[in-house]
C-alpha cells in the first residue's frame, strides 16, 4: 500500500493507540494521561487536516483490508467523510482540553479516558466507512465504546441509565445487522457510492423498501427518531463532557450520518424516491422535530431539557436529506456541523454551571450571568443558534431547510421549522432571562469555583458557531463545503 492508502488507517490509529495506551497507564499517572490525550487529539487533528488539503489536490485516500472471504473493511474519503471527520477531530480535542478539567477530582480517569479514545475511534471508522458491514462494525464499537461513559459515575441513576442505553442501541445495531446480512444476500458486496450502489437491477421495490425500513429503523434508535429515542433524556446521567460529546458528535451524529449515507450513496436519491421511501421519512422527521420541542418545554432539569432539545435539532438533518432536494440537502448537511458547535456550546456550558456554581435545575440559573459572565455569554450564543437567530450558525441551516423546501415544492415544511422556532425560542429564552435578568435566589452560592479549562471550550466552540454564520459564504465555511458535497457528489 502506498502513503495515501495508510492516511484513514493513520486517523483511526491516533485515537486507538491512544486509548489502548491510556488503558495500560496505571491511575496515577495523571499528567502522562492528559500528555497522550492531548497529544492524539492534535495529530489526529493534523491528519484530517492533511487529508482536506490531499483531497483539494486531487488526491485519493482509501485502504481496503480483508475481514471475511468476499468481505472487506474499506474506508475511503469524500466531501461527506471529510465533513464529519472534522468536526469530529476538531470537538475531540476542544472535548479532551474541557475533559480534563472538568474529572480532575474524578474516580476511575484511566477507564474513562481510554474509552474517550476509543469512542473518538469509532466515531472515525462511521465516517471513514466505504461499505455497509465497515458502517456496521464501527457502529457497534461505538455502542460498546460509549456505554462505560455513560455509566462513569457508577450511581443507580447512571447505571439504569446505562441498562437503558444498551438496549436501545444493541436492539437498534441487531436491527442494523439484519439489513446490512440481508442486503449482502441480496444484492451482494456493495459500496457507498456517490449517486448509490443500488437500483432495480439488483433489488424489486418490494425488497428495497424492506431494506431501506430496517436501515432508517436500525439508525434511528441513535439519531433518536420518534419513537425510537427513549435512550437520549436517560443517558444524561452521563458527566458533561460525555453528554457533550454524545449529543455534538458521536452516538445521535453517527445515526444521522448513516441516514445520509443510506439514502444518497446506498439506494440513491433518485431510487429512493421511485420506491417511495424519503416522504414517510421525511414526515418520522417532522414529527420527531416537533415532538423533541415540545417535550423540551416541560423539562426542569437543565441536562434533560438540552438533550430534548437534540431529539428534535439532530432530525433537522434527516428532513434535509429526504427531502431530497440540492437546497434542503445542503441545509441538513451543513446541521451536521452547525448543531455540533452549538450543541456541545450548550453542554459544555451546563457542566460548568453545575461544577462552579452546583446549577443543575433551571429554577437555579437565576443571575448566573453575573456570576459566570463568559459561560453564560457562550451559553446565550448557542441558544440563540438553536432558536435560528441570525448570525448565529443555527440561522443558515434552517434558512436553506427552508428555502429548499420551498424551492422542493414541499412547503408544508416550512410550518413544520416555524413551528420548531417558536418552540425553541419559547424553551431556550425563559433560561436567558432567568441568568441575565433575574437577583440570584437566597441561599445561592455566591461565587463560582472557575477553572480556565471549563470556560475556554464554550466560548471557542461559541465563537465559532458565529464565525460559521458571518462567514457562511466563505470558501472555507461548513456551508461551503456541504454546497460542495450536495452539488458535486449528491444531486446529480
Amino acid at each position: 500500500m502506498t502513503g495515501n492508502d495508510w492516511l484513514p488507517v493513520l486517523v483511526l490509529l491516533s485515537s486507538f493507540v491512544t486509548g489502548v495506551a491510556i488503558l495500560l497507564l496505571p491511575e496515577e499517572r495523571r499528567a502522562t494521561r492528559s500528555f497522550l490525550n492531548l497529544a492524539g487529539a492534535t495529530v489526529k487533528v493534523g491528519l484530517v487536516a492533511w487529508m482536506i488539503a490531499g483531497i483539494q489536490a486531487g488526491e485519493r485516500y482509501q485502504t481496503r483490508l480483508a475481514l471475511l472471504p468476499g468481505l472487506d473493511l474499506y474506508f475511503f474519503t469524500d466531501g461527506l467523510t471529510l465533513l464529519f471527520a472534522t468536526l469530529s477531530a476538531v470537538l475531540w480535542l476542544l472535548t479532551t482540553v474541557y475533559a480534563i478539567g472538568y474529572l480532575a477530582d474524578s474516580h476511575d480517569q484511566r477507564r474513562f479516558f481510554g474509552f474517550f479514545s476509543l469512542c473518538v475511534t469509532a466515531t472515525m471508522g462511521v465516517a471513514l466507512a466505504g461499505n455497509p458491514i465497515t458502517f456496521l462494525v464501527f457502529y457497534e464499537l461505538l455502542t460498546l465504546s460509549t456505554w462505560p461513559l455513560v455509566i462513569h459515575e457508577a450511581t443507580p441513576a447512571a447505571l439504569r441509565g446505562g441498562r437503558i442505553y444498551l438496549t436501545y442501541t444493541l436492539a437498534g445495531g441487531a436491527v442494523l445487522f439484519l439489513a446490512t446480512a440481508l442486503l449482502h444476500a441480496t444484492a451482494g458486496p456493495v459500496e457507498f457510492r456517490p449517486g448509490g450502489s443500488l437500483g432495480p437491477e439488483l433489488l424489486d421495490a418490494e425488497r428495497a423498501r424492506l431494506l431501506f425500513a430496517l436501515f432508517v429503523v436500525g439508525l434511528g434508535v441513535k439519531a433518536a427518531l420518534v419513537p425510537l429515542h427513549g435512550w437520549l433524556p436517560e443517558a444524561m446521567v452521563a458527566p458533561a463532557p460525555v453528554s457533550a460529546l454524545l449529543h455534538a458528535v458521536a452516538v445521535v451524529k453517527a445515526g444521522a450520518f448513516g441516514i445520509v449515507r443510506v439514502v444518497y450513496e446506498l439506494f440513491g436519491v433518485g431510487y429512493a424516491a421511485e420506491i417511495g421511501v424519503l416522504h414517510p421519512l421525511a414526515i418520522a422527521a417532522s414529527i420527531t422535530i416537533v415532538y423533541g420541542s415540545i417535550r423540551a418545554l416541560g423539562q426542569e432539569n437543565l441536562k434533560r431539557r438540552l438533550a430534548w432539545s437534540t431529539v428534535s435539532q439532530v432530525s433537522y438533518i434527516t428532513l434535509g436529506t429526504a427531502l431530497a432536494g440540492a437546497i434542503t440537502t445542503t441545509g441538513g448537511l451543513v446541521h451536521l456541523v452547525h448543531q455540533g458547535l452549538m450543541k456541545i456550546t450548550l453542554f459544555f456550558c451546563a457542566g460548568a454551571l453545575a461544577h462552579g456554581l452546583g446549577i443543575h435545575e433551571i429554577r437555579e440559573l437565576d443571575g448566573a450571568g453575573r456570576k459566570m459572565p463568559w459561560t453564560m455569554a457562550a451559553f446565550s450564543v448557542g441558544a440563540f443558534g438553536m432558536i435560528g437567530t441570525p448570525p448565529v450558525a443555527g440561522f443558515v441551516s434552517k434558512w436553506y431547510l427552508g428555502v429548499g423546501a420551498v424551492a422542493a415544492g414541499q412547503r408544508w415544511a416550512v410550518v413544520i421549522l416555524v413551528a420548531s422556532t417558536l418552540l425553541n425560542a419559547a424553551y431556550f429564552l425563559p433560561l436567558l432571562h432567568r441568568a441575565w435578568f433575574r437577583q440570584p435566589a437566597a441561599g445561592a452560592r455566591e461565587h463560582a469555583h472557575g477553572d480556565p479549562r471549563l470556560v475556554v471550550p464554550p466560548v471557542t466552540t461559541a465563537l465559532l458557531s458565529l464565525a460559521v454564520g458571518l462567514a457562511a459564504g466563505a470558501a472555507w465555511s461548513p456551508l461551503s463545503w456541504a454546497e460542495f458535497v450536495a452539488l458535486g457528489e449528491f444531486v446529480r
